[in-house]
């Protein structure tokens, strides 16, 4: 079992900057890859940015230029920097690993963000 535990979220203007993290504990030797999704109210749950355990990143068509995924693999920690958010970044933003060997993957408990105008 993987336990993951999100902080940054928060409220913050137009233009403005929050860094998420997501920090894994547990059976955490065999942790592939890490990512961040988000969820809007009535929207499904979207990914935003991944990254692989070889540092292979993907990125949302709406996110790139603005936010940066990177990881830690010694503090086992994966983060997502939010630069020039936009109101329509408000969402909840989860937490997701996956682990080899097995099928399901982790996710974090949500963390809020809200950008107003």
């Amino acid at each position: 079992q993987v336990q993951l535990v999100e902080s940054g979220g928060g409220l913050v203007q137009a233009g403005g900057s929050l860094r998420l993290s997501c920090a894994a504990s547990g059976s955490t030797f065999r942790i592939n890859t890490m990512g961040w999704y988000r969820q809007a109210p009535g929207k499904q749950r979207a990914l935003v940015a991944s990254i692989g355990s070889g540092g292979n990143k993907n990125y949302a068509d709406s996110v790139k230029d603005r936010f940066t995924i990177s990881r830690d693999n010694a503090k086992i920690t994966v983060y997502l920097q939010m630069n020039s958010l936009k109101t329509e970044d408000t969402a909840v933003y989860y937490c997701k690993v996956t682990v080899w060997g097995i099928q399901n993957a982790f996710w974090g408990q949500g963390t809020q963000v809200t950008v107003s105008s």
